[in-house]
């Protein structure tokens, strides 16, 4: 049995349909719909700052995502400046920091964000008087690594 080309345009539809079931039917390993309780997240410290881990998977998309929150000591750094293939951004709750950005520095306070593309070198430290909070939120390849 041979089949046309006008034949085969016409089953094409339903052949990638058929082709996307096992793909559709796998199982769904993303981090579901939830609410994070601030007071019950664990707190870790090192060097006078403080870090509690808030959220961390992989989105129904499929890109890797980690949420936490940092307090820094006044000068305080959490590491020196890096890169790496995952976006972040921070978004500063309190304190003033400043946010290293492929060597040029730029400083925010509260409500502020600043966001970092994916390889960029950067870095943060607190440049105020008083512990800077910030929320990090970290989306792309290796976000959601122990770090």
């Amino acid at each position: 049995m041979s089949i046309t080309r006008r034949e085969l345009c016409y089953l094409l539809p339903a052949l990638l349909r058929a082709a996307a079931l096992p793909a559709l039917a796998a199982p769904d390993d993303s981090l579901p719909s939830a609410t994070f309780a601030f007071d019950k997240m664990p707190v870790d410290a090192a060097e006078g700052a403080e870090f509690r881990q808030i959220m961390k998977g992989k989105l129904a998309t499929g890109e890797s995502v980690e949420v936490h929150e940092s307090t820094l000591p006044p000068n305080g750094s959490p590491h020196a400046a890096h890169h790496h293939a995952h976006s972040e951004m921070w978004l500063v709750r309190e304190g003033t920091v400043q946010l290293t950005i492929n060597g040029t520095s730029h400083v925010i306070g509260p409500g502020g964000l600043g966001f970092v593309h994916s390889n960029d070198e950067h870095g943060i430290k607190n440049v105020g008087s008083i512990p800077a909070t910030y929320f990090v939120v970290a989306i792309g390849p290796g976000a959601n690594s122990p770090q």
